[in-house]
């Protein structure tokens, strides 16, 4: 016998079969209704993205989320979620992308996809001006300062394999301690204290220390780069058609030279292509 609760059952299913939208996945469908794309990225991560003198977030992440935007015709929302939660995947419908320099591991890969590189980024070592190191060999046995579960905290401990690799790379040195920070710029809010006050070195990516140091910061660079970062936008699984098409745009964005001329505003340089 079919009760009346199995008939409206069968109802609303051919219901929502009828209406079912005809883009796809989750996310580009949720984009394209709403006209908005809600992107997180990092609040204090200059000069990728941090907050100006007007409170308005700015930066080279934010130009870059605002071009995608505006080639999906939706306006751009921002949200600052903590880098951890970000990285977890689970989004959970919270945001549409990350666009936030994130680094596409083997290891992250496992939680999210990641549609496209749209930068590299050089990542060195900072000490304060006043250390007597010299060289990043002699760093060994020290203290770091990184950004909690970010490439740099895998880089030191050993685990950072990047995309195409067949093993993680090695840092060549032995740190003594790692402590872990929100943000890079906390990390380098402690090393601004002095040699040894809480950290003896930063290890971040190259234009952040340069930011720091041109606002002031007591800092120096160790060394040349340890190694190119590849930094992609990240959305969460399950959506090929979404990712197709950030894809897509990120590519017309770097042929359009669109995102050179963001790099060089930002970091003086053209970081779209690996050195």
């Amino acid at each position: 016998m079919i009760s009346l609760r199995m008939v409206w059952a069968a109802v609303a299913a051919s219901f929502l079969m009828v209406q079912a939208p005809a883009y796809g996945g989750s996310t580009l469908d949720r984009v394209t209704a709403s006209k908005v794309l809600r992107i997180s990225t990092d609040p204090s991560y200059p000069p990728q993205s941090f907050m100006d003198a007007d409170n308005q977030m700015v930066g080279f992440d934010i130009d870059v989320a605002r071009a995608i935007a505006t080639e999906l015709d939706a306006t751009l929302e921002i949200v600052t979620p903590a880098w951890e939660i970000v990285v977890s995947g689970r989004w959970n419908g919270r945001w549409d992308l990350s666009v936030g320099s994130m680094t596409p591991t083997q290891e992250r890969s496992q939680a999210l996809s990641f549609p496209a590189v749209y930068y590299y980024v050089p990542a060195a070592f900072a000490v304060h001006e006043r250390s007597r190191v010299k060289a990043p060999a002699e760093l060994t046995g020290r203290t770091f300062g990184v950004c909690g579960e970010c490439t740099y905290e895998a880089y030191l401990r050993g685990t950072l394999t990047l995309p195409e690799a067949t093993a993680p790379l090695s840092p060549g040195i032995q740190p003594g301690e790692i402590r872990t920070y929100e943000t890079d710029l906390n990390a380098l809010d402690d090393l601004k204290l002095g040699d040894g006050v809480r950290i003896n070195a930063v290890l971040s990516s190259l234009p952040t220390i340069n930011n720091a140091i041109e606002k002031g910061y007591p800092l120096r660079v160790v060394g040349p780069p340890v190694f190119y970062e590849p930094l992609a936008v990240a959305a969460e699984p399950g959506d090929a058609e979404f990712d197709a098409r950030v894809a897509a745009i990120i590519a017309k964005l770097k042929a359009d030279g669109v995102l050179s001329a963001l790099s060089q505003k930002w970091y003086g340089m053209d970081l779209t292509r690996k050195e």
